[in-house]
């Protein structure tokens, strides 16, 4: 299972020329010091279309222009929504310094830990919250929030990795959702295109927060 790489280990991927010269929301380089693309030995039919090879190791590389694409489609769309209407969840905790961090930053609420089944459905519950949108960080683990996120109707957005199941996903966003700098710098993207697209700031200088600030070293 892949956690970040080192600048040794970022192997020249060697993606078509074109997508190198894409226009990518973050320098190539920042998306492969990140591992945002380094996926793991297990590969899903839901996730093939994103694999763009396989290493001699085993390892699936994700296709990084996708990458780049399916983030800049969530951040435009996540900008549509006000904060009270969005949610974030992770179990894992090499995600909760990132989505505690994008939570400082944009004030969207988050469970970083343990979900409570039922908050998105039961009205009962002290804790029960409507939302219109639910980012999780892997809908495996964050399976409660995904089913009850489907239930209430809400859009159901996941970082999806090689081994991933896309089953009740609205937007796959393809990457590497197990590594702490891959999900630091998700997170930190997101965050500062949610406060650009939503004119809350003009440039990236303008956010309070660094890309250190979401990722647990």
């Amino acid at each position: 299972m892949a956690e970040e790489t080192t600048t040794e280990q970022v192997e020249q991927v060697q993606q078509p020329q074109q997508q190198q010269q894409q226009q990518f929301l973050v320098p190539l380089d920042t998306y492969l010091k990140a591992g945002l693309h380094i996926g793991t030995k297990f590969r899903t039919k839901y996730m093939a279309p994103f694999i763009y090879k396989i290493r001699p190791d085993g390892l699936a590389v994700l296709n990084i222009q996708e990458i780049n694409k399916r983030i800049e489609l969530v951040t435009k769309f996540v900008a549509k929504f006000s904060p009270s209407e969005i949610l974030v969840v992770g179990k894992r905790e090499n995600g909760w310094k990132a989505i505690n961090a994008f939570s400082k930053v944009t004030g969207v609420r988050n469970y970083a830990g343990n979900y409570h089944a039922g908050v998105l459905t039961n009205i009962q519950l002290e804790e029960f919250t409507e939302i219109k949108v639910l980012i999780c960080t892997d809908p495996w683990p964050d399976k409660d929030a995904v089913r009850d996120a489907v239930k209430s109707g809400a859009t159901v957005i996941a970082l999806c990795d090689t081994n991933n199941e896309s089953n009740y996903i609205d937007i796959v966003v393809p990457c590497n959702n197990k590594g702490k700098k891959s999900l630091g710098l998700f997170f930190w993207i997101l965050a500062k295109q949610y406060m650009k697209n939503r004119g809350l700031i003009k440039s990236d200088e303008e956010l309070s927060a660094k890309i250190e600030d979401f990722i647990e070293e």
